[in-house]
């Protein structure tokens, strides 16, 4: 059962490969016009020895997509992103959950993540998921936004 609020959607979430790029960069170019990665770059990070790249599927289509890095004990959220009309029927907390658990057998104690500061879901879903803000980078995202560092422990 779907949280009040939360629309029902079925969906699955799966490791993503090369299959998946053309789908991911749609999502991508509409979610981050400012700042898309580009193909040959997401390409690199889906193929990546030392990530991981989910997506999120209904039915046949793609509708979001995570990655996350992992070397030593450390972690890092590199994306995650969920079409805007697939948005609050739980795709995002899926995902991450899916890349916390990927860093914890990787070894992870710590897993780091940007957040827009301008971006109150996006800190809600992380702050639920027990990361704390840690630090600020001032103007790193385009239009001067900051972007808040935000951390959760693994392992106590």
């Amino acid at each position: 059962m779907n949280a009040p609020g939360l629309r029902s959607l079925a969906f699955t979430v799966r490791s993503a490969g090369p299959e998946d790029l053309d789908a991911i960069m749609a999502i991508e170019r509409v979610e981050f016009p400012e700042d898309a990665w580009s193909p040959a770059t997401m390409a690199a990070e889906i193929g990546s020895p030392i990530g991981r790249y989910l997506v999120a599927t209904a039915g046949d289509e793609v509708i979001g997509y995570a990655g996350v890095r992992a070397a030593g004990d450390q972690a890092d959220v590199q994306t995650i992103a969920v079409r805007s009309d697939r948005r609050r029927a739980g795709i995002g907390r899926a995902l991450l959950l899916e890349l916390l658990a990927e860093a914890a057998r990787r070894g992870a104690a710590t897993v780091f993540l940007e957040v827009r500061a301008d971006n109150a879901a996006a800190q809600t879903l992380y702050l639920r998921l027990g990361f704390v803000a840690v630090d600020i980078r001032a103007g790193y995202y385009p239009g001067g936004v900051d972007a808040i560092v935000m951390r959760k422990e693994l392992r106590a």
